[in-house]
């Protein structure tokens, strides 16, 4: 510690000045005595100069221990207090110091808080009046996100490095589809804010549409844009739009004009897929129909002469009606292939079957004021349906019951049945025909006064289902069963994620439109301005060296001083080995929790790619480092990233505390500690400390990585091997 060194050279100083004095007092003492005098006192004392040795050393021991009191009393209480003094600058809100020390440096440490206090009464007071005062810029604001959150097309709005600065849900959605893991990454190695587009994109075909818009900008075009279609890494096919986001200043000059660029993804792979196959069929009917229209053009001039004999005009009428047969079934095997083509086509929706259940309920006894009872229905059902037209089945059918067979109650019921979806209305009372069923399916439905041209048999064939009619006889019951279209499993995930998440609070930064990202050493960068991947790991034990295993890694991103909660990583994994029993307690993962996960070869490219361009934080950053360092001959994955340490920048910043533990840090930030001990939940709060640490540094001159390092490799704690 610095204060120990220096009070170890005070004490060095003070024996060395009381042997000096001593050996000044003895000589002086000597300069009066007369040579036998000397000689005499000589031989008494030189006996027991040990004794005067012994003497001395205790006195310097009883001033050694009386110099660490007052050291540590006058001059460690006065510097801890200024390590306090600083949190209190750097934190968001005073916490009580819990200062000890003399009475004089305790009272100063109430009235420095008592003054941050106050301090953040004023913070307080002048955030309510900017609050007020950029009410309708937030309004503006939140209906922005409202709409990026609700749009159906994927918007990603990036700076003219490339980087990405806004997007939403859809693009969130999409970017996992084009994931090569999405299983893993959840498509976090591909979007992110901070990250570049250019992971999807090539770099050269973004610039040649920025290019056209620069040109189209100089023309003087109103709403420049460009469009192109290209070929992602996992197969897909896009379909992009771009449109340029103005600086709000004219200049002359288009490049000046333009800020940054919006992306609006389309995924047109299947509608290419249908395309090409329509192409194919007409292709293949045209080609074979050109030479069946030969046959019988030829076939027809040969009838028309008028010396064709019976036999041979025989021949030739048998031609012609071959060659029809033949088309006619080549056109019939091309209606039958579109068919399903066109009905797919329709316009449909996923939606979640309890939602559609309960819109047909209301809207069934608002129609027929009858009772309608949800029976036996499957929650985890997603449909894909046209809810309009599906739901007009249902009050078209219900109301013919009502009218013609008297019925008084109606149940619905949904379950999933294999690849398709089970949809039955259900009604107890008289039995009907099959003719009737029939010819309610072919009638077009009418609702009162109203009517649609619509048949019910038409609706089911745009949703690609079926429709029949079944009796229960031992229960005096009759139902229409529908079989209806599942939303596919991406689909069902994507609805799901629209419905439960609030993808607006940290999903867009414009405040990076100011940041270049080109030119700039990695090592030279102000801290403040980098991305960050701040992660932490559980392990099966404290040995890395010795068979131990990675069994959870958590990160979570800070970006441009912001720390985004929502786009992080975690995930189990399967360590191989067992987890001993006397480390569960610490971490809480059992054997059953990572049984089945995937292996650490399978997560760690997931998490180098999440990691990919950022700096790597880390509490005690060398025993997480060990462990992915072992890890590179099995998954060929070296992590060369710049590393930062909070513990080692702890020490660095406050190097008179006693303790550099994850816990007692985050009570000196005042931030509070959820989820220790889970590989996440160490990760957020490893983030909100580094976030806190970087004023800090700034204030102590630390300001790029290159510093960062170079001070915390000079820390006692910078010696750890693991």
């Amino acid at each position: 510690m610095k204060g120990d060194r220096r009070l170890l050279l005070a004490i060095a100083g003070i024996g060395l000045a009381t042997l000096l004095w001593l050996a000044l007092t003895i000589g002086l003492i000597a300069s009066t005595l007369e040579p036998a005098q000397r000689a005499l006192v000589a031989e008494q004392l030189a006996p027991r100069f040990v004794l005067i040795g012994m003497t001395w050393a205790f006195g310097l021991v009883l001033i050694g221990a009386t110099l660490r009191w007052l050291f540590r009393r006058y001059a460690s209480s006065p510097a801890r207090l200024l390590e306090q003094t600083r949190v209190l600058l750097a934190a968001p809100k005073a916490a009580p110091m819990q200062h000890s020390g003399t009475a004089e440096t305790q009272a100063l440490a109430e009235a420095i808080f008592q003054l941050a206090t106050q301090r953040d009464s004023l913070r307080e007071d002048v955030a309510q009046q900017i609050a007020q005062a950029s009410f309708s810029v937030q309004q503006e604001k939140n209906r922005l996100a409202a709409l990026m959150s609700e749009l159906t097309q994927s918007v990603v709005v990036c700076n003219l490095d490339g980087r990405i600065l806004l997007y939403n849900n859809r693009a969130r959605l999409q970017f996992r589809a084009l994931s090569e893991a999405p299983a893993l990454a959840d498509g976090a190695e591909l979007i992110g804010i901070g990250r570049s587009v250019y992971a999807v994109f090539d770099r050269q075909l973004v610039a040649h549409a920025l290019e056209s818009i620069y040109q189209r900008l100089a023309r003087g075009a109103a709403s420049p844009a460009a469009q192109f279609v290209t070929t992602t890494r996992a197969g897909q096919l896009l379909r992009v739009q771009m449109a340029p986001v103005r600086t709000g200043e004219t200049v002359a000059e288009a490049r000046a004009e333009v800020g940054g660029f919006v992306l609006m993804l389309d995924n047109v792979t299947r509608a290419f897929e249908e395309e090409t196959l329509r192409d194919q069929l007409l292709h293949g009917l045209t080609e074979r129909s050109r030479s069946s229209l030969a046959n019988i053009q030829a076939a027809v001039e040969m009838l028309s002469y008028p010396d064709v004999d019976t036999d041979m005009r025989e021949r030739f009428l048998g031609v012609v009606r071959d060659e029809v047969t033949a088309m006619s079934q080549r056109v019939t095997e091309l209606t039958q292939r579109t068919t399903q083509g066109l009905k797919t086509r329709w316009p449909l929706e996923e939606m979640l079957g309890t939602d559609f259940l309960f819109a047909a309920q209301r809207r069934i006894e608002a129609h027929c004021q009858r009772t309608v009872a949800l029976d036996d229905v499957d929650t985890s059902v997603w449909l894909r349906v046209d809810s309009f037209t599906l739901l007009q089945v249902l009050t078209y059918l219900s109301a013919r019951l009502v009218d013609e067979f008297e019925v008084k109650h109606l149940r619905l019921r949904l379950q999933s049945q294999g690849t398709r979806a089970q949809l039955d209305l259900i009604w107890a009372g008289r039995a009907m025909s099959t003719e009737t069923v029939m010819g309610w399916e072919m009638d077009p439905m009418r609702f009162g006064a109203e009517s649609t041209p619509l048949t019910v048999r038409d609706v089911i064939e745009r949703h690609g289902g079926e429709m029949w009619f079944e009796r229960e006889r031992l229960r005096q019951e009759a139902f229409f069963r529908f079989l209806l279209p599942l939303a596919s499993a991406q689909e069902q995930l994507e609805a799901a994620q629209i419905l439960q998440s609030d993808s607006r609070p940290e999903f867009y930064d414009f405040d990076l439109f100011k940041v270049s990202q080109e030119g700039r050493a990695l090592d030279d960068r102000p801290l403040s301005e980098l991305a960050y991947t701040v992660f932490d790991t559980e392990t099966t034990g404290l040995n890395p060296s010795q068979g131990d295993e990675i069994i959870q890694i958590g990160a979570a991103r800070i970006v441009n001083g912001k720390l985004l909660r929502q786009e992080n990583f975690d995930h189990l994994v399967d360590p191989g080995r067992l987890i001993p029993a006397a480390t569960i307690p610490i971490h809480g993962i059992t054997q059953a929790m990572v049984t089945g996960k995937p292996r650490i070869e399978a997560v760690l490219p997931a998490f180098h790619a999440f990691a990919q361009e950022t700096v790597l934080v880390a509490h005690n950053a060398a025993f997480d480092m060990k462990f992915l360092q072992l890890l590179e001959p099995r998954t060929g994955l070296s992590f060369h990233h710049p590393v930062l340490d909070t513990l080692l920048l702890s020490a660095v910043v406050h190097p008179n505390q006693e303790s550099h533990r994850l816990e007692a840090i985050a009570e000196r930030f005042n931030i509070t500690v959820l989820g220790r001990h889970t590989a996440l939940g160490d990760a957020m709060v490893t983030a909100e400390v580094w976030l806190r640490l970087i004023p800090l540094l700034d204030e102590m001159g630390i300001r790029t990585v290159r510093q960062a390092r170079e001070a915390a490799q000079k820390t006692y704690y910078a010696r750890l091997k693991y």
